[in-house]
Parts: C-alpha cells; structure tokens; sequence
C-alpha cells in the first residue's frame, strides 16, 4: 500500500513537471508581443504573412483558449478620426475578446469616409500613425474597405469580426455587419458613452470664436485660420477687452485684500484705544473718585493755610542760645486783623458830655 503511494506520488511528480515542461515549451513557441514595446507592423497587400494552416475555430473554440501557434484573429475597423478614449476602450475590449487573441484593425482611406461619412479632421496617414501606436493593437489595415468581403476576410485570416451592436446603416445598407451576424462570426463590444470624434468636433464649433482667438494669440496668421481681416481685428479688440477685465479684476482683488487687512488694524486699534482709554479712566476714577477727592481738596487746603499762616519757632532763653552775643535778624510777623465791636451809644454820649464839662 505505501508502496503504491510512493509510485503514485512519483508519477504525479513526473506529469507535474511533464506539463511544466509543456507550458514552458508552449510559452517559447508563442510570438513574443511587441505591442508593448514597438509600433504595430502594417498588413501587407497580399495579406496575413503567417505561414501556419489557419482552420476554423469557432467561439466555443476561442472562448476556451487556442494553442499558442494559433492565436484568434480578431478584426476591428472603423475611421478613427481624432483618437480618442472611446476608440482604445473598444479595441481594448476586442483584444480581451478570448485568452489568445491578435487583433487587426483596419482603417478606411480619405477617399471613402469623405465618401460615405464626411470630411476628417485627420488625413489618413495621421490615423494609420495614430492606430499603430496603441498598445492593443497587433496589426494595422490601411484602405480597408467599408464593406467587408468574404475574399477580405480569408485574405486576412479573420477569425471575429469586433463592433458595438448597434446596426451601422450606411452605403445604401440597413447594417453593414448583418452578414457578418449571419455567419456567426459577429463579437460585440460596449460603446463610451459621452465621448466620440463628434463630440469633439461639436465642442470645437461651438466654441469656435475662443479657440480662434487662442490660435491667434499662440502666433497663427489670420490666413492659417480662414479668417478675414474685420474678423481679425474683432478678435484682437476681444482680446485686449479681456485682458483689461482681467487687469480690473486683478486690481479689485487686491484692492479687496488692502481693505481687508486695513479693517485688520483698524479693529486692532480700536480694541487697543478701548483698552488704554479704560485705563484711563479707571485711574482717574482710582485718583479723583468721592472719597480720593474729598481728602485731596482737605490736603490742599491745609497746604495753603500753612503756607499763609506759618507756625512760629519756640522762644529759647539768652542763656541758652548759642547767638547770644551776636544781632539777630529782626524777625517779621505777618499782622493780625482784629476787629471790635462798636461800643454802646450810651458810653459815646457820656464821653460826649465829659468832654464838653471840661471844657
């Protein structure tokens, strides 16, 4: 029994490592991807340059995973103009479409979106550049058509065709990928909400005065923009309009900020002369209150009447004082006013009648 253990741990063992040994086999057989690192390469003319048998994989097939040698291949196309978010979202979904996929995005040509679509922002050329560098895709179609052919797609080995599912009517047609759902190789991807080359292009027109404006002041000519001299000059006053408004408002902030830190120390000061002028009224109060005042006006008045009535020296005896032998300075009193009353009538006339007896 241990024995049959021990086999049946070493057999696990050697198909552990027999198929660690197939991974490793597998991953170094698998191209290596340059998406990451390099532009993606251009579909030749001729079509998919792979030398491999290409059978038909179904999306049972796809969806659980194909040998290295043997990736799914996943068509996307579309304009790109103006690539944006919404576009790499979309080829991203594609390209995670099943665990080993190459996608291949084809881009149609000036001629036929000016033809089908309308006028591009971008040429062809700058779309081809713009599609190679997203790091999703493995391969790029240039002139793809706007209707795919069952010859298109064996030419380039197209396994899925990837596009939102919404029904695209164009070219006379009520959804140009109908055969392609027919045929079951139709794969779905979300759409962005909230963003796409239309968008953009409404964002512009709508703000097509400030963008003129800011292409002038960035140092494009008139003539580069299409825009005639009255319209020029128009642009310019606005300009300098708002750049005074934008001198005005800088001033009024400022001036704002003065304001601000003057009433800053105005209350500063106000609350440091409140404070001061309590001081000094409570010193005051504290000096010349009720009672302080009655004491002081008593202090006062005896200041003045020993000014006015000063008291005199003892008198010191001639025997005792050290100046005996010498003059002193005669020394002055102030004279007191004594007033008498007026004597009696009667007495006046008795000295009256004496006087005149003696005479």
């Amino acid at each position: 029994m241990v024995n049959r253990r021990r086999n049946g741990s070493r057999a696990n063992g050697r198909a552990g490592r027999g198929g660690v040994q197939a991974q490793q086999e597998q991953q170094r057989k698998r191209p290596p991807i340059k998406a990451l690192r390099e532009p993606a390469i251009f579909a030749k003319q001729s079509g998919s340059a792979l030398d491999t048998p290409h059978d038909k994989v179904n999306l049972a097939q796809a969806r659980r995973g194909t040998p290295a040698h043997r990736p799914v291949r996943v068509y996307a196309d579309g304009i790109f103009d103006l690539f944006h978010s919404g576009h790499a979202r979309a080829l991203m979904q594609a390209k995670n479409l099943f665990p080993n996929t190459q996608l291949i995005v084809g881009v149609c040509s000036d001629a036929l979106t000016h033809k089908y679509k309308g006028y591009t922002v971008m040429t062809e050329d700058e779309r081809y550049e713009a599609l190679i560098h997203c790091r999703y895709v493995d391969e790029v179609v240039r002139d793809a058509p706007w209707t795919l052919t069952s010859e298109f797609l064996k030419k380039h080995r197209i396994d899925f065709v990837a596009h939102d599912d919404i029904p695209y009517t164009s070219a006379g047609s009520e959804d140009v990928y109908k055969h392609i759902k027919e045929a079951g190789m139709f794969v779905a991807t979300q759409r962005t909400e909230g963003i796409s080359t239309s968008d953009l292009i409404t964002r512009i027109v709508r703000d097509y005065d400030v963008y003129v404006r800011r292409n002038l002041q960035r140092g494009y000519t008139a003539r580069e923009l299409n825009v005639g001299f009255i319209k020029e000059k128009k642009y310019r006053l606005q300009e300098q309009v708002d750049r005074m408004k934008e001198t005005v408002r800088t001033v009024e902030e400022k001036s704002k900020h003065l304001v601000h830190r003057v009433e800053e120390k105005s209350h500063d000061l106000i609350y440091k002369w409140e404070e001061k002028s309590r001081e000094f009224i409570g010193n005051f109060l504290e000096l010349f209150g009720p009672d302080k005042a009655w004491l002081m006006i008593q202090e006062r008045s005896g200041r003045v009447l020993q000014a006015l009535s000063p008291y005199q020296s003892p008198s010191t005896s001639p025997s005792s004082s050290p100046t005996r032998g010498r003059s002193t300075s005669p020394v002055t009193h102030w004279p007191l006013l004594r007033f008498r009353s007026p004597p009696p009538k009667s007495a006046s006339v008795s000295s009256s009648e004496g006087d005149e007896g003696e005479m």
